[in-house]
């Protein structure tokens, strides 16, 4: 029983409903399958976040939900210090113009998630980081 509670709040705090734009789907689920021999951990995570998604089309993909080729915002609440990228699939990444592949951790973790919504991200440091999505822009072409 303890167990369970334990889990049920380690969900609650970990994993913050997320939402995928249908059209992205395959594109993310090959991704996904292709990282499966290189990175598993990181497949196995985009596969789960997919898993729990709830998946609507294009045209009901709420306006305040990170997807691709968004623009997001966010505060890593220890430093609150405030960060802007464009999630992008991996050929179009690029650190220097701050466009994150969503086959990196923070990637994985920014997929889906709305305005308002909090997660935990572990940094490469092993430091655990709580970061506040505070704001979504979309954009109709891509640079």
């Amino acid at each position: 029983m303890t167990a369970t509670v334990s889990t049920a709040r380690k969900s609650a705090q970990r994993n913050p409903k997320i939402v995928i734009n249908a059209d992205d789907l395959d594109h993310l689920e090959g991704l996904a399958d292709g990282m499966m021999k290189r990175h598993p951990a990181l497949a196995d995570r985009l596969f789960n976040e997919i898993g729990r998604a709830r998946i609507v089309p294009a045209k009901k993909m709420p306006k305040n939900v990170v997807g691709m080729g968004s623009t997001v915002t966010y505060r890593d609440e220890t430093t609150g210090q405030e960060k802007s990228v464009t999630l992008v699939y991996p050929e179009e990444a690029d650190i220097t113009r701050l466009r994150v592949s969503v086959m990196t951790p923070i990637g994985v973790a920014l997929l889906g998630l709305a305005e308002g919504a909090s997660f935990y991200w572990d940094t490469r440091g092993n430091q655990r980081r709580m970061l506040t999505i505070i704001g979504v822009e979309h954009r109709t072409e891509q640079m």
